[in-house]
């Protein structure tokens, strides 16, 4: 991060107004850039950081999904021998899309919190008709 020093020509006492707040919309520009900067900077560090963990969850989530596949493909199996693999399929079908059915459901209710809950939206139009 630089600092960028300002030299004036003028001596303090001679500045006009409009001198002192262009000096000051510069410096702020200038603070505003730092602090950009700066979270930027730590934003890449933290991603550098965290690159091989985001990896490793990726690689650990594929294999999960891969052993799940496996295991509805041998539940597929096992069950053909009792009632056939068309209807083992079916069977297993019909589980595993009443499991992803409630999952989804559930997920979506939790999903409305983003909303906003009935306190918060009470006391946000009370901070309303307040200001």
């Amino acid at each position: 991060m630089e600092a960028r020093v300002r030299v004036h020509d003028t001596p303090p006492g001679d500045s006009s107004i409009k001198d002192l707040f262009g000096q000051l919309v510069d410096d702020g520009r200038g603070l505003v850039r730092a602090e950009v900067n700066l979270y930027k900077q730590v934003a890449l560090y933290r991603v550098g950081k965290a690159k091989i963990g985001v990896a490793a969850l990726v690689a650990g989530g594929l294999l999960a999904y891969a052993a799940l596949i496996a295991f509805l493909v041998g539940l597929v199996m096992g069950l053909a021998d009792l009632i056939g693999p068309v209807l083992g399929g079916l069977v297993v079908l019909a589980v595993c899309g009443i499991v992803a059915f409630l999952l989804f459901r559930f997920g979506a209710s939790k999903m409305a919190a983003l909303s906003g809950d009935e306190d918060e939206k009470a006391a946000l139009a009370a901070g309303e008709r307040v200001t």
